[in-house]
């Protein structure tokens, strides 16, 4: 193999050490067969880490190191790398990942703004006089800092660094080794021009544009200053230097990296690294989905989960769906239900459950898993179905705008002669006669559509309080883009929130 392209760098003394400690037994120990189950596994990864960090800091006494790194538990902090080219956004999706993820940001700027610390005093006196700290002082200094406590209990993200692929393998064999690895990208001609109307607020470090993202408050407007090395030519040479070094950092961090397009709307980029991070490793370990999505009325929930059950087999369970065919089958719930039907009333909770279990203890629910949409609408609702042992292993909550949402729902019409349905801007009708005779149910009027919305968000901030794992994601988009999102939150182990 290439030295050059080689993917690691593992210093010799590390397997003399797990050879020497039987370390390298343990982890064999460690891997558990899939039918051992979820809690197994689940101790065996943090084994695994646990004796990975043996071999990265080789302690002359392993047990109170292996003690006081139980006693941590902070296996699953976010460990995080942003790397991009200038004007990428790399820096503000850090900056919102880090509120999010309650983390610690660290940068250039405050990595060499660090009180008290005799190496962030000398990397200055270095980038005050050639604007470069060398490679080995700066791989130093994130060491420095990834060592104090609240790094260690709430994990870190580092933005912008490595730079090279020597910095990235000085990192890697001082034992930091990320998670997850996310590279932005964005053609040039775009990223020159966001580049050049960049402007930042010095009180709070806020980036803005003038052309994209310009602030309205006159006060904030007033205090923007253009950051140095912004101009057309030097952003070009500083892109140039960006691409020959990101193609030989990139093979340092095989299967935990992921290219992300920059070249779309931030709140979008965001969502899409925030699924990632928030997304630990595939495990071998088996897994039947018991999927819940929860969102507005006209989120998408319906194609979503008809799209799953198409793709994975599994069973649709839809609650409103449910009651209906109890109805039309005459059956001893659906005589339950016809007079709330009738009355246009809310079924009672205890009547939706007993359609619902029934529904749930059928064995192609057990042996296929489920995907469920419109129950439980709020947090007694939820309570009520835990407690009956259905509980979902994910749940995703499909987020979208009020415009949107109206928008989607206000211009659906149905042909009363061939019950087809349209859509006035995305499936219009394809003659002037058939869209003359068109109807539109009274459900998806305007009025009707934000009562619905307000029921929902009254509610939704106690759901998500309940479902403390669930995944967020941007329902305001591509139906098959959203669906990507999904099936990766399915296959992948559940992320882990981060108190």
């Amino acid at each position: 193999m290439d030295a050059t392209s080689a993917p690691h760098y593992i210093p010799p003394e590390m397997p003399e050490y797990g050879e020497a400690n039987h370390i390298f037994e343990m982890m064999q120990l460690g891997k558990l067969r899939p039918r051992e189950g979820k809690d197994l596994l689940m101790s065996a990864l943090c084994l695994q880490t646990m004796l990975e960090r043996l071999l990265i800091y080789q302690p002359k006494d392993p047990i109170p190191f292996m003690i006081d790194h139980l006693q941590r538990d902070n296996d699953n902090v976010p460990k995080i790398v942003i790397l991009g080219p200038p004007a990428s956004g790399k820096t503000t999706i850090a900056m919102w990942l880090c509120k999010h993820l309650n983390s610690n940001l660290l940068t250039m700027e405050n990595l060499l703004a660090k009180e008290f610390s005799q190496l962030a005093a000398e990397a200055t006196r270095h980038y005050q006089k050639s604007k470069i700290v060398p490679s080995r002082l700066l791989v130093r200094l994130i060491q420095e800092r990834l060592n104090d406590e609240e790094c260690i209990r709430r994990g870190w993200i580092l933005d912008g660094i490595p730079e090279t692929r020597e910095q990235a393998l000085m990192i890697q064999s001082l034992g930091i080794i990320p998670r997850h690895v996310i590279v932005l990208s964005a053609p040039d001609t775009v990223l020159i021009e966001r580049n050049v109307g960049k402007r930042i607020d010095p009180q709070t470090g806020e980036i803005y544009h003038t052309t994209f993202d310009w602030p309205p408050e006159s006060e904030i407007q007033n205090r923007l200053i253009a950051p140095e090395g912004i101009s057309e030519l030097e952003t070009a040479r500083k892109l140039l230097e960006y691409h020959r070094n990101i193609v030989r950092i990139m093979p340092s961090y095989p299967k935990i990296l992921k290219v992300i397009s920059s070249d779309q709307p931030c709140v979008d980029v965001f969502y899409q690294v925030l699924t990632y991070v928030q997304t630990n490793h595939r495990s071998n370990a088996p897994f039947t989905p018991r999927v819940l999505l929860c969102g507005p009325v006209g989120s998408g929930k319906s194609l979503q989960a008809a799209l799953l059950a198409q793709k994975y087999g599994l069973v649709n369970v839809c609650c409103g769906q449910l009651l209906k065919e109890a109805v039309a089958d005459k059956s001893r719930f659906g005589e339950l239900i016809r007079p709330f039907f009738e009355k246009k009333m809310a079924v009672p909770d205890n009547i939706i459950l007993k359609v619902l279990t029934k529904r749930l203890n059928q064995q192609d629910c057990i042996q296929r898993g489920w995907v469920m949409h419109g129950y439980p609408r709020d947090l007694d609702q939820a309570h009520l179905l835990e407690s009956l042992g259905h509980k979902p292993n994910r749940v995703f909550l499909l987020n979208v705008p009020l415009d949107s949402i109206i928008e989607r729902l206000t211009l659906r019409r149905t042909d009363p002669v061939t019950g087809e349905r349209y859509h006035l801007m995305y499936k219009p009708p394809p003659t002037i006669e058939i869209q003359a005779r068109l109807l539109q149910n009274p459900k998806d009027a305007e009025e009707q559509i934000k009562l619905k919305m307000d029921l929902f968000y009254q509610n939704s901030a106690e759901l998500e309080g309940f479902y403390t794992r669930a995944i967020t994601i941007n329902g305001d988009q591509d139906p098959y883009t959203v669906f990507e999102y999904i099936e990766s939150g399915i296959i992948n182990p559940l992320p882990k929130k981060v108190p």
